[in-house]
């Protein structure tokens, strides 16, 4: 199949309308022309046929049927004097006075006469004895009686001659006109073929075809923004994730109602690696890149990755180790344990032995017991007591409130381990290596509808200016694990927070706290 691009095809087409628009601008103009000549004509030939038929030496040589040749002298002079062709006077009979033939005169008149003779006037195109004419027949009047007749006429060959003179300027305006219309469509198949790069109507249809299936099925978000900050093109899994209900094409970035952090890394001019922003729903990884077309700044393209699920999976997999790693040092701590246990019963004090076990399972089943009391949520009964063994090995005092209360279903599974393993390890890792007391304090209540859970704790706490930054996008001093990030704790705890109803919380410095309120028959 001939390849023809959309250029070539925009050519074609508009050089076709361009000459079917002077061709039929030429035709009606013609048309035009021809009934402004014919026009013409007719008026001279009728103005001079009525000034004869008015001459009172025409009416009186009618009447007395004058044949000495007078009404053939003021007919012929009239015929010179207006560049008629012919100027006939007959009477009512037909019978010719005068004709620019002489042999004519006395032979009967050809054509119609008979509105003439009624009084009317005939106007006609008719072949005489001096070939096709256009002429007009009026009565000569005497006191109101039709006495004879008067034809003037002109050649057809003259009006022809008068419309070939009115078509030589109509010629050249449409030869100017198709001048006109070539170098237009030279100029538009141009800029056609720039800005469809010479592709054919149907590759630039396929293109478009697996553009729009590719944008519709990738599983990224895909931003297109241009050098002025306005979005181009977003595909459907960039709205759901940036939160937008319509199409923002043409808008700006800034407009979108998103975080000033994520408007900024989406439209600055530096290029972006896995850049981590947390929205009020969603954990986002950002990737950007500067695109251009032969030098020409194009803007940039972003793609959206979201990490929220991985993000609380990675949170939850932390808690799932800490666990182990409470377990652990418990299993190494009963070790020692029982080998004191079983010193104290060779060295012949089974006594101190049996006293020395009690007491340590008192000691556990406390604990055990006040989480246990307190919280209905198995859940959170075992990451508490998993989070007090790791308190332990690392030297900090983790103090639960024993009127702690949390009900059953306040919050899922999933939940209660990243608002409260968040908070809790965050503030381990602020006390964490500080000179003097090490303490965490976790309380917990139902009021009213809902459930506060409050994290204290004696490290330096959150500077004011930081109080917010830490919330939007997850600031943190320590340096990073490898284990899917450093300085998201905080900002899955009010992600989550915000998801359940709830609001989050923080006190100001020195000192740790934490306040999170969770409405009840939200979470439920």
């Amino acid at each position: 199949m001939l390849r023809r691009s959309v250029a070539a095809q925009t050519t074609a087409l508009v050089v076709a309308l361009v000459a079917t628009v002077v061709l039929a601008g030429l035709a009606a103009a013609y048309v035009q022309a021809r009934r402004a000549v014919t026009q013409q004509a007719t008026t001279q030939v009728l103005a001079v046929a009525q000034s004869v038929a008015a001459e009172p030496d025409v009416v009186a040589g009618v009447r007395a049927r004058d044949t000495s040749g007078a009404l053939q002298a003021l007919a012929e002079g009239v015929r010179l004097r207006t560049g008629t062709d012919f100027v006939v006077i007959m009477g009512t009979d037909r019978i010719r006075f005068s004709h620019p033939d002489p042999a004519q005169i006395g032979k009967t008149f050809l054509g119609h006469t008979e509105e003439a003779l009624a009084g009317g006037t005939v106007l006609e195109d008719y072949v005489g004895t001096l070939g096709p004419s256009r002429r007009a027949v009026v009565p000569v009047l005497d006191g109101g009686r039709v006495v004879g007749l008067v034809a003037v006429g002109v050649s057809k060959g003259d009006v022809d001659e008068l419309l070939s003179a009115e078509l030589v300027p109509l010629a050249v305006a449409g030869t100017l006109a198709g001048l006109l219309g070539g170098v237009g469509a030279a100029l538009i198949a141009r800029r056609v073929r720039r800005q469809t790069r010479g592709l054919s109507a149907r590759e630039l249809q396929t293109m478009h075809d697996h553009h729009d299936a590719i944008l519709h099925s990738v599983t990224e978000g895909l931003v297109l923004v241009d050098p002025e900050g306005r979005v181009r093109l977003a595909n459907d899994e960039a709205r759901r994730l940036l939160g937008l209900s319509s199409d923002p094409a043409g808008e700006a970035v800034a407009e979108l109602g998103l975080a000033e952090p994520l408007v900024q890394a989406m439209t600055d001019e530096d290029a972006r690696e896995d850049d981590l922003h947390v929205t009020d729903r969603r954990v986002l990884v950002l990737n950007k890149a500067r695109a251009q077309r032969e030098g020409e700044d194009l803007g940039s393209v972003v793609t959206i990755r979201d990490r929220t699920d991985l993000e609380e999976l990675t949170g939850e997999l932390g808690q799932a180790r800490s666990l182990a790693e409470a377990l652990r040092s418990q299993a190494h701590e009963s070790s020692n344990r029982l080998h004191t246990m079983v010193s104290l019963i060779e060295l012949g004090h089974p006594e101190r032995a049996v006293a020395f076990a009690t007491e340590e399972l008192e000691r556990a089943q406390h604990l055990t017991d006040r989480v246990v009391a307190g919280v209905e949520d198995p859940t959170l009964s075992a990451l508490l007591l998993g989070k007090s063994a790791e308190a332990h090995e690392r030297g900090v005092d983790l103090v639960i409130d024993p009127g702690l209360a949390w009900p059953a279903g306040a919050a899922s599974p999933r939940d209660v381990v990243t608002v409260v393993g968040n908070l809790v390890d965050n503030a381990l890792d602020a006390v964490t290596g500080i000179e003097g007391e090490r303490r965490v304090e976790l309380t917990a209540r139902t009021v009213a509808d809902r459930v506060e859970l409050t994290v204290t704790d004696t490290g330096p706490g959150i500077p004011d200016a930081l109080r917010e930054l830490v919330l939007e996008r997850g600031f943190t001093t320590k340096p990073s694990d490898g284990a899917g990030g450093r300085g998201l704790g905080l900002a899955l705890v009010r992600h989550t927070v915000a998801r359940l109803g709830g609001t989050l919380d923080i006190g100001a410095a020195p000192g740790g706290r934490v306040t999170v309120t969770i409405p009840l028959e939200v979470a439920r």
